[in-house]
């Protein structure tokens, strides 16, 4: 008797693993009976994000719920560009749930891309909500970590001045090239960047001071000084950069100076304040 119940048992096991591979090989329990009519996406999205994830996961959840295959739709979103992660789960009986972490922006980078908190970049589409302050960076797709790199240590140098960093780019000829927040263009050159711009940013409140008129353009590239453009002074000439010894500075009282502008608010690279809040509220979508 016993081992009629083992074999009942071992049949009923098998059964129930082999059953539902059969009948949806044979289409018994396929999209007819057991479609999916709901889709549900969680996440900090902007606006357009939902459609495409429909438009991604359509065609891969028409075989219905049990037939669906689960990876290949986690698969197929990760390769959305503006996606970080994605998790894709089932819920009886006709509802497919979807958790999407969207690429955090950081920077606006080139003419159409964004580069996020994390250094990738993704491209900017119409629509995006994004958030205020975001500096604009520029240079070979390959070298983001070096522009990431070099504009914080920019940002950390002129913060005890008072002074932002909007722009920062590097040519094809590998030449940076600076905006800071109160309209000052910094040319800063190929070699020892980080070095020029130190040296630069431990003088500039002085030389400001001492002069009492807003900085238009600053040349880094000479060798022992600046070659500097004061506002509502005239140019001096386009001089290549070579050994030239920096002007020596005006003695007369400067006026006070206005407040400085207020620094932008940046967001810190790779740290947890650089999260962006997109306040979504959680959506569903019905699967037509």
């Amino acid at each position: 008797m016993r081992n009629l119940l083992r074999i009942l048992a071992g049949l009923l096991a098998i059964g129930v693993i082999v059953l539902p591979v059969v009948a949806v090989l044979n289409g018994w329990i396929g999209v007819e009976r057991f479609p999916f009519r709901r889709l549900r996406i969680e996440g900090e999205l902007n606006p357009g994000d939902a459609a495409e994830v429909r438009a991604t996961l359509a065609p891969l959840t028409r075989r219905g719920f049990f037939a669906t295959d689960l990876h290949k739709a986690q698969a197929a979103l990760s390769t959305l560009p503006w996606v970080a992660h994605a998790e894709v789960r089932k819920r009886w009986p006709d509802e497919i749930d979807v958790k999407v972490d969207a690429q955090r922006p950081f920077a606006y980078w080139g003419k159409s891309q964004l580069v996020s908190d994390k250094g990738l970049l993704f491209p900017r589409n119409d629509g995006m909500v994004l958030p205020k302050g975001m500096p604009q960076l520029d240079g070979d797709p390959r070298n983001v970590a070096d522009v990431l790199a070099l504009y914080a240590k920019s940002r950390e140098l002129f913060a005890a001045t008072g002074i932002g960093v909007n722009t920062l780019a590097q040519d094809r000829r590998g030449s940076w090239n600076m905006v800071l927040s109160d309209g000052t263009q910094v040319v800063i050159g190929r070699n020892d960047a980080e070095a020029r711009i130190e040296r630069f940013a431990g003088l500039m409140p002085r030389l400001v001071a001492q002069q009492g008129r807003p900085l238009q353009r600053a040349d880094l590239r000479y060798t022992n000084g600046f070659a500097l453009v004061w506002s509502g002074a005239p140019a001096a000439g386009d001089r290549k950069p070579g050994a030239a010894k920096p002007a020596a500075p005006e003695t007369t009282p400067a006026p006070a100076l206005p407040a400085p502008l207020p620094l932008p608010t940046p967001i810190a690279f790779n740290a947890d304040t650089s999260r962006i809040p997109f306040h979504v509220p959680l959506m569903a979508y019905r699967i037509s």
